[in-house]
């Protein structure tokens, strides 16, 4: 009889794998513009994380307990994560941009036990902590772990089973938590499938795992543009480890180009994740002013998650990284990773997704579409998906719904199947502006809106119209400098790549285009400054 595996599809598991093939490789590798340089070696990282874990413990805190994380980059954000993991418990993102009430609000709803949070933010997280115990990373975390062994805690067998809670603000409403299994998180996000490309199979067998990371998924040294609070830099972070990698990680307040690109060049990155133009454009301004500075001939990817990269924005990132391929993911908290993504050279028409196999589209009677019908329906992913919301049984069922015994991930992005099984997507049905019967994706707007050389940055929504019910309004902020266009002049360069009438009828101009921390557009906000100029 076959004996049962030592380790599951745990991520503490997996990652103490990892820990015993690659001991004194560098696990995390932090720097800023005005932060030295911090190394850390797998058995150092693995220390630390058992030391939050037994810190923790002391506190009463154990398995399915959640811990908030509310910090911006450093190496502490990794070991306190990678300790909660270690006790059983479940590490919640906090992010360090909400207001006390917002953090309150996310705080209560996901029922922490204990906060984690920086000096220079503690105000906010003290006040929304209330009477849960508060570590401060810069005050009292160190002195904290000082004592605490180094070993293991020993809370019982773990379990594949052992839940990841994400909180995800989307692009309206309020944030919510999105929860997966570590099993299905680490196949459908954080490179359990290995690479196939490049021959590499998925990891078959936990007990496997030193294996697999010492065969690495052919990217080793990855570095995420953007907070940890967001979930696509927590997978690629996670991804890192749990592949044999190095994590690289900026640990500036807010993006600094030169930093980054210093980061990236000294520490021969490989991989870089972005999100949309809100980061590549600064570092595409940096490369076009100083790019002989920085030696970024190891850089293999770049890609962006989260938002859709503008024709002229990724073109410019072409220009200075010859080398360098730059693509568009596709993915959302509710899915994990589905694929890349595909667009005109001009940024016309609907997006091309280049999905994966549990991906299709679901049509409004509840049936994956016929490719070449036509028919617009849902974008759905099946396999390794979440298991629901946090305590949102009423929105779990609607998102995940089970069909003909298969259960999807169905967020809410329409699409349709082509006839050669090619999947377009056109956007958020939330976001969706109808202005005389015809729906206009905003993506596909904004891409066309920040052609124009005048333009910095762009939000499209509907605001209403007597005659078409709405109308199309694009919310801009400037480029340094640069003279705002008129509407019709602004309408004019869109035509040139976009129907007529999706061109936008309104033009509001702004200091700045408010974005989330995700890098996703407020569309709220945007709505709002639309309405209010119109009405003005």
């Amino acid at each position: 009889m076959a004996s049962a595996p030592s380790r599951t599809f745990n991520l503490a598991d997996l990652f103490e794998g990892a820990v015993e093939a690659l001991p004194d490789q560098d696990a995390v590798v932090t720097a800023g513009a005005d932060e030295p340089t911090r190394r850390c070696t797998y058995a150092e990282l693995d220390a630390r994380a058992n030391q939050v874990a037994h810190v923790l413990a002391d506190l009463g805190i154990g398995p399915h307990d959640h811990v908030a994380v509310h910090a911006m980059n450093c190496l502490e954000f990794m070991e306190i994560t990678l300790g909660v993991f270690k006790l059983r418990a479940v590490p919640v993102n906090g992010n360090f941009r909400y207001t006390t009430d917002e953090l309150r609000y996310v705080f209560d709803d996901a029922e922490v036990a204990a906060v984690f949070t920086q000096s220079a933010i503690r105000g906010e997280a003290a006040a929304a902590a209330g009477d849960r115990p508060l570590i401060t990373i810069g005050g009292d975390y160190e002195d904290a772990l000082a004592g605490a062994p180094t070993t293991p805690v020993d809370v019982g067998p773990r379990s594949s089973d052992d839940r990841y809670l994400l909180y995800t603000g989307g692009t309206t409403g309020m944030p919510k938590g999105v929860i997966w299994r570590h099993e299905d998180v680490f196949f459908g996000a954080l490179g359990g499938t290995g690479a196939p490309r490049q021959g590499l199979p998925k990891l078959a067998s936990p007990d496997d795992i030193g294996a697999f990371v010492t065969q690495g998924t052919g990217i080793t040294r990855r570095l995420p543009l953007c907070p940890l609070i967001h979930g696509g830099a927590q997978w690629i972070a996670l991804t890192s480890l749990l592949t044999g990698g190095t994590c690289l990680l900026t640990v500036d307040a807010s993006l600094d180009a030169g930093s980054a690109l210093r980061l990236a060049a000294d520490e021969r990155a490989e991989f870089l994740m972005i999100i949309g133009d809100a980061v590549a454009r600064p570092l595409a301004d940096e490369l076009r002013r100083n790019h002989a500075l920085y030696d970024l001939s190891s850089l293999r990817l770049v890609s962006s998650s989260g938002a859709i990269l503008s024709p002229a924005v990724k073109a410019a990132l072409e220009e200075y990284l010859p080398a360098t391929k730059v693509i568009d993911r596709f993915g959302a908290s509710e899915t994990g990773g589905q694929g890349r993504i595909k667009r005109s050279a001009d940024g016309s028409g609907p997006l091309q997704l280049l999905a994966d196999e549990q991906t299709t589209v679901i049509g409004d009677d509840g049936r994956p579409l016929v490719p070449g019908s036509g028919e617009r329906g849902r974008l759905a992913r099946s396999g390794w998906i979440p298991l629901g919301y946090w305590k949102d049984e009423e929105k779990t069922a609607a998102t995940f719904p089970t069909i003909d015994g298969v259960r999807y991930s169905v967020p809410g992005d329409l699409a349709t199947i082509e006839a050669d099984g090619t999947i377009s997507v056109f956007g958020r049905g939330s976001m969706v502006i109808n202005t005389g019967g015809e729906k206009v994706f905003p993506e596909e707007v904004e891409a066309a809106v920040k052609g124009h050389p005048a333009v910095f940055d762009s939000l499209v929504v509907g605001v209403p119209d007597d005659r078409f019910g709405s109308r199309v309004a694009a919310v801009v902020s400037l480029q340094d400098g640069a003279v705002a266009p008129s509407v019709e002049e602004l309408a004019d360069h869109c035509r040139a790549v976009i129907a007529g009438y999706k061109v936008p009828r309104e033009l509001i101009v702004v200091d700045e285009v408010v974005r989330k921390v995700t890098g996703k557009g407020d569309y709220g906000w945007a709505k709002q400054a639309a309405l209010e100029a119109v009405q003005a």
